[in-house]
């Protein structure tokens, strides 16, 4: 096996049988370079029980005091620290790859097989697999983020299905669930995907025959899991009668994002019915209003014509007019003229008989 031993004397034993995945990143964007071993059972480091071993060296100093000057790319002094750098990288990638070799060889001459896997660099995609966003990696073999802590490994041999959560044309995000193959273990979460990855993912699980479905909402895993883990013919087509269709597997997750589907669709079409009910009403206002000036218009055209019939023109309409007045004014009750003011009482009759006389 391998036996570390640090700087304060603590001793690190990994036997190869125990070495179930062993990981080699070089560092290319990362400030690290750096060896991991996935162990089949646990081992003690100091007071803890830990799977996961990794031996790394910082290429960069992950803080570095800022100065307050101006720098310059010209700048001879920082043209020589990239070279350094540069040079430092190249250095630490060979020595752990010529490590890997070596631990390589060792292990087949002892009949073990210790291979050393690298991530896929092309594939990788950002994601929230604890409470922070990091670069993900899929290897030959697991889904991994090595570089910081809390470490995110997921065996793909474990893993039964994904599905993708809020899938929509609105999100810029999505969210991926990884199903373990022991439903009684809640899924692996990575959460804030980018949507423009979706593709590649999708693309790299047919890859890997790892199934997938989607959909527009979050789902509680913890019931679907109790609800999965109890059904004896959860992979079969039928129910238990064998004449009672229904989906198989993981299927049954791809109905959640066709009722949504349809309802919006259907929202859609109450929206645009909404949207069309009131100009509807606004044109039929407009007819109606539309109509009765027509029947207005109608109505004056039909009272001029009857006025025109009779013969009549303004000067026989004045005239009529007043005499309408007077006649209504013989009343005893005063009556108020259009001014307001009380008009007096009906003249007596004699001196009525002596206007028409006078007239005369």
């Amino acid at each position: 096996g391998l036996r570390f031993i640090s700087t304060r004397q603590e001793v690190v034993d990994i036997m190869y049988n125990n070495i179930k995945y062993a990981i080699f990143q070089p560092c290319e964007n990362e400030i690290m370079v750096l060896v991991h071993f996935h162990l089949k059972n646990p081992i003690m480091v100091g007071k803890k029980r830990q799977r996961d071993i990794q031996f790394f060296t910082e290429v960069v100093d992950a803080s570095q005091t800022v100065d307050a000057g101006r720098s310059s790319m010209y700048d001879p002094d920082e043209v020589d620290d990239e070279q350094r750098e540069r040079h430092l990288r190249k250095r630490l990638n060979q020595a752990f790859k010529d490590f890997c070799k070596k631990v390589d060889n060792v292990a087949k001459k002892n009949n073990y097989s210790v291979e050393f896997d690298i991530p896929y660099r092309d594939l990788g995609f950002q994601g929230n697999p604890h409470k922070e966003m990091v670069f993900i990696q899929p290897t030959l073999n697991c889904l991994v983020n090595l570089t910081e802590t809390p470490f995110f490994l997921t065996d793909l041999a474990d893993v039964d299905h994904v599905h993708f959560e809020r899938v929509t044309y609105l999100s810029k995000a999505f969210d991926a669930v990884l199903i373990n193959k022991d439903f009684s273990k809640q899924p692996w979460r990575i959460d804030m995907i980018p949507n423009g990855d979706k593709e590649a993912i999708q693309e790299w699980l047919t890859d890997m025959e790892i199934t997938y479905t989607e959909g527009p909402m979050n789902l509680n895993w913890k019931q679907i899991m109790n609800t999965v883990k109890d059904d004896d013919r959860f992979y079969m087509n039928t129910e238990e009668d064998e004449v009672t269709e229904k989906e198989a597997g993981w299927e049954f997750l791809r109905l959640f994002g066709r009722e949504d589907e349809e309802e919006q669709e259907d929202d859609e079409d109450d929206s645009e019915f909404s949207e069309a009910g009131p100009e509807d009403e606004e044109s039929l206002e407009e007819e109606e209003s539309e109509f009765d000036s027509e029947s207005e218009e109608e109505s004056d055209f039909d009272a001029d014509e009857e006025l025109e019939e009779q013969g009549m023109d303004w000067e026989d309409m004045e005239r009529q007019a007043a005499i309408d007045d007077r006649r209504r004014g013989t009343g005893d009750e005063p009556e108020t003229d259009r001014r307001g003011n009380k008009r007096r009482g009906s003249a007596p009759k004699q001196t009525r008989n002596q206007a028409r006389k006078r007239r005369r």
